[in-house]
Order: structure tokens, then sequence, then C-alpha cells
């Protein structure tokens, strides 16, 4: 995607630059990518890219901020200047100081709207922004949003000055572990599996024109068994008669065209398709418009991958994950997708992209996202890397694993009316992100319990919002008789723990082979493995031995595993790779072929 420069808003963001420079704030770990980052233009890329227009304005780069008493005015004075968009807690923010639940973090800057656009609607994106979020044009609080994990927009153009320069103001609040909404990992005081808060803007801020009638959203599901694919597109501006109709090409050349009035479904063929696995990720490209009297209005570019998730019972009676019809083990790390030096946002999108290699390169064919949502172009590159997906929903509320009492007795949390219907609007908002992406594969709603409540309800609420996809009800949590499988967790050793007859059994959790390597660590004397040992060879060895271990459980029922973990998080140092990236601490071309072979045990 071309990205377009705008020479007065450049002129003012270099102005700045030079005015006050930036760098990164601290001393502790940072990853290769860290020197790569541009103050005047981080995180370019464009940042949707299964909703592609070719007009739009990157707003990231450096901002005023302040931090305030809650319940404070707008700011009348600014602190200092903060990248955008990393979160303010990180080094590459350039401020690197807590908020907590006591503090609102507020951000400025100024922009100009193209002469170009004139005439058309000014739309204005948030990637994310944890967790409350309000937001000011021109001194008019122009809208809000809650959720810390998903894109939002607002049409900004009543607000808009007709010359010159506008101004946009964001607050923010986030309350971290001393409030219910859904955080992962993020605690105020890290220890452990807990991490380093996380506050404020942590995704890219971007304008872009659009016509009165546009398309908000697609959700595509593809349906290899008929040959067909349905695309839902919400349009907003529709007038009767308006028709939306979708093409898929692949390299330019038509496979399948179809139209519906606007609010239907469009049925679209793909005949004879070529089907997406990790081993061959084909997409198809789309084009989707709404169409006026036979005159398109507004037109995006998308894409499709034809694939099929599901489970069916073996020769032998055991239930198995399939994809495409085929049995199929999926073996992948559990990732938490954290960085030494953005903490929840990748230094640039060539990072983002490195774990994502790096994991096929270790020989998995699956991912699972831990607690933790990751931007739109992750998911779009697993899309085209070819790498399925399990996606967590970020836990939230109390958590059970340190109520000992609560979680042995498998009971589940009660939750306030807020705090409940809070996780459903931000569950759905998750699954509407990366609806459409053919690598995701499996939902999960709870982990181990934590903050785990009326688990049946919610896993059919989950089905019913997406029946092409399976969940897995609460990986290693309290097990309810629902959903597609049973996911047991166990350190180190993979064992059976349970049998279930009547879905898959997958083990969502196993390993944790421990090794700190100096220079890589992010604190030197606090850290921690399920098991330690001291050497890479060592490491490699346990790695091996527990993938035999795990291939002999394949034909009892195990049809797919998660290891922990990608890389080393914090204090925790069970990762493949250290917190920085720069060492492989397992061999890479060992485990790769340890995989393999777990992998085709089931084939």
């Amino acid at each position: 995607m071309r990205r377009i420069l705008f020479p007065a808003l450049l002129c003012l963001s270099m102005a700045r630059v030079s005015a006050q420079p930036w760098k990164p704030a601290g001393d502790r770990l940072r990853t290769p990518w860290a020197e790569k980052v541009d103050p005047a233009a981080p995180l370019p890329e464009y940042p949707r890219p299964q909703l592609v227009r070719e007009a739009w304005q990157n707003l990231n780069g450096l901002w005023d901020y302040a931090i305030t008493p809650a319940g404070s005015s707008m700011p009348a004075g600014w602190q200092g200047r903060i990248l955008v968009p990393y979160p303010v807690e990180s080094s590459l923010s350039g401020v690197q100081k807590p908020v907590g639940e006591k503090q609102e973090l507020w951000y400025r800057r100024s922009f100009e709207v193209p002469a170009a656009w004139k005439g058309r609607n000014v739309k204005l994106h948030f990637g994310a922004v944890d967790w409350k979020a309000d937001v000011w044009v021109n001194d008019v609080k122009a809208g809000s949003h809650t959720g810390g994990y998903t894109p939002f927009s607002i049409d900004i153009t009543p607000w808009l000055s007709k010359t010159g320069a506008n101004t946009v103001v964001v607050r923010a609040w986030d309350p971290a572990d001393k409030g219910f909404q859904p955080r992962g990992k993020q605690v105020a005081e890290p220890r452990g599996i807990w991490y380093t808060s996380v506050t404020g803007i942590w995704q890219t801020v971007w304008l872009e024109p659009v016509a009165p009638t546009h398309i908000t959203h697609l959700r595509t599901t593809p349906n290899i068994d008929g040959g067909n694919a349905t695309v839902a597109a919400d349009v907003t501006g529709t007038q009767p008669g308006d028709l939306v109709e979708v093409k898929v090409l692949d390299n330019g050349t038509l496979k399948g065209s179809a139209r519906a009035a606007a609010g239907q479904e469009v049925l679209v063929p793909v005949p004879e398709a070529k089907l997406w696995s990790p081993e061959s990720p084909f997409l198809y490209d789309m084009e989707v418009s709404v169409l006026r009297n036979g005159t398109a209005v507004d037109r995006v570019k998308s894409y499709v991958g034809m694939r099929k998730i599901s489970t069916a019972k073996d020769a032998n009676g055991v239930w198995r994950l399939q994809l495409n019809n085929r049995d199929y083990f999926q073996l992948g790390p559990l990732d938490q997708g954290w960085w030494p030096d953005g903490l929840y946002t990748a230094p640039t999108d060539e990072a983002l992209r490195f774990d994502i290699i790096q994991t096929k390169a270790f020989g998995f064919n699956m991912i699972r996202k831990h607690v933790k949502v990751e931007p739109a172009r992750w998911y779009h590159h697993c899309d085209k890397e070819g790498i399925l997906v399990w996606q967590d929903m970020p836990s939230g509320d109390r958590n059970p694993r340190w109520e000992t009492r609560n979680y042995f007795a498998g009971q589940e949390l009660q939750r306030s009316q807020a705090s409940e219907q809070n996780f459903r609007r931000e569950w759905q908002e998750v699954m509407d992100l990366c609806i459409s992406n053919p690598s995701v594969v499996t939902w999960v709603p709870f982990n181990e319990a934590w903050g785990q409540f009326k688990t049946p309800e919610i896993v059919d609420w989950t089905k019913n919002h997406d029946p092409s996809r399976l969940v897995n009800p609460a990986s290693g949590g309290n097990h309810y008789d629902v959903g597609d499988m049973i996911d047991m967790h166990n350190y180190p050793d993979p064992v059976m723990g349970l049998y279930d007859g009547k879905r898959a059994n997958v083990l969502g959790e196993y390993g944790g082979i421990g090794l700190a390597l100096d220079g890589h660590l992010w604190e030197q004397n606090r850290n921690w493995g399920y098991v330690q040992y001291k050497t890479p060879q060592e490491a490699t060895d346990k790695y091996v031995e527990l993938a035999a271990k795990l291939r002999k459980l394949i034909p009892f029922g195990y049809t797919a595993a998660v290891y922990t973990q990608t890389t080393d998080v914090e204090i925790e140092v069970n990762g493949l790779m250290t917190y920085d990236r720069k060492v492989m601490k397992l061999d890479v071309e060992r485990v790769r072929k340890a995989n393999q072979e777990v992998i085709a045990t089931m084939r």
C-alpha cells in the first residue's frame, strides 16, 4: 500500500522533532528494530489490510502529552512529547512513566486535511486505546470508546476547520488490575507471569476520507464444500436500491462475482478453489463495491482464504481437529505478544512479522495468541505466511488462579452486571476484528478459569456469533461439556489427564523450559521457568524429549498442543527466543525436526 505524505503536515512534524529530539527512554532491553523506529513516521504501514482504500493519512508520530489526576479538566499545559503509538509505559514512547487507576493520560496533536478531500467525510481511526478513550476535535468532544483491544472510528467532518490546522485531543484512562475490564497479563506491580501495564494509544491513529455512503466492515466466510464464499458488508448511508457487488480474483483473473441488496449477504461462487493452509497459504483478491444506479459510490479491496476448520471422528472413534476435511494436528507456541521496548506494540511492522516467520521456522503450524489481541496487520501476516491462530479473549475481573479455594473447587466467578456486559461487548469486538482472517480458526473465551463465568452460555453465544470456527471453552480452566474441545494444561511434561470421548482433546499448555541467557535478561537476578536448564543443548534435549512424549499420546486422543512459549517475557525465561529476539535459545533445526515428527503422527 502506497503511503501518502502531505508536505505541510510533514514539515510540522519535522519541526517538532528538531525542537525536542526523541529517543527511547530507560536502559532496559531493546530489540534490533528499535534503531529502525523513525519518529517522523513510526509504523507507517496501512493499518487495515482487509478493507483497503487508497487515500489515507497516518497520524502516528510525536504528540504532546500530560498525566493528570483522574477527573481533571483538559490540561492547560503539556509535560512533554510522546511517540504515538507506543504505550506511555514503554521505552519507545520516549516517556516510560506509569499512569495507574488514579491518573489519566492526555494526548494532543495538530493535523491538516488535504484539499483533495474536499466534499468527502473524514473519519478519525484508532487501532486501539487501552482502556477508555475520549476524543476532542477542535475543542468539541467528538466521541468515546471503551475497550482496550479493538479499533474504533469517529466521523469528525462536522468539527473540522474549513481552513488551516485542526487539533485532536485524546484522554485515556486504564485501571489495569484494579478494574474489571479485560487486561490480559497487565498488572500495576509486575511479577511472575504478570507484566508491565499498558495505558493509552498503542496502535496506529489515522485519517480516511470516505463518501457519505461507505463500507465500514466486511465479514467473509469461506465454504469449500459449497464452492463459494459469503460476504456480509456493513454499509452506512444506504438508499433504497443500493447494491453490494463482490468480485473474487486470482492474480487479476475474475473467478466469481455476485450482487445483493445492501444489507443482505452476498453469495459469491469460487469454483475449484485453491485451498488455504499453512503449507499453501493462497489468498484470493476481493473487490467489494456499493452500487447506486449502476455506479460505484464506494469500493474497497480485500481478500479471502478458502479453508474449513472442523472436527470429525477418526477410524478409531477419536475426535480429531480437521483442516479442509482432513485430520490435521495443530502444534504451536503460546505467544504473549510482548516487546521489551514497545510492550504491547511491536517496534516496526518487520518486527511484528518476525515472530510469525520464526515460529514457522521452528516447525510449528499454529500460534495460540495468549490473552492478548494484536493489530489487524498481525493477522494479515498470519494469513499471508500461513499459520493457524487460536485467539484468546484477554482475561479480566478477579483472577481465580490466586484465589485457590475457588480455583481448585472449580467455582466460576460471579461478575457484576457491568463487568459481564463489558466482557460480552469487548469479546464480540475482538471476534469481529479478525472474523474474516482465514488464519484464525479457534476462539478461546477463557483461560485457566481466570474470570471464567457462565461458561455454557458464553460458549453458545460465541458459537452463534461465528458458527464457522471452533470454540475452546476454557483452556485449562473449569471444564464443562460444551464447545468443540476439552483443553488440559500440564507442566512440564505432556500428559493426558482427562479424556473426552465426545469432543476433541487438546493440550493447551505444556513445556515451559527455562533458560536464562546473560545479556538478554529483563532483570538479572529475578528469572524463572517451569523447569530450568543451564545450556541451549540441555534445553533443546529436553524439548526433543517432551516432543517424543507428546507424539506417543496422539493415538490415545490428543489432536493439538501448545508449547510455552514463543519468547521470554520480562522475568519469564521460558521462551524459544530471548525477549529481545536476538538469540534463538533452542536449536532451530532440532526443534523443527521434532515438531514435524509430531505433526506427521496424525497424517
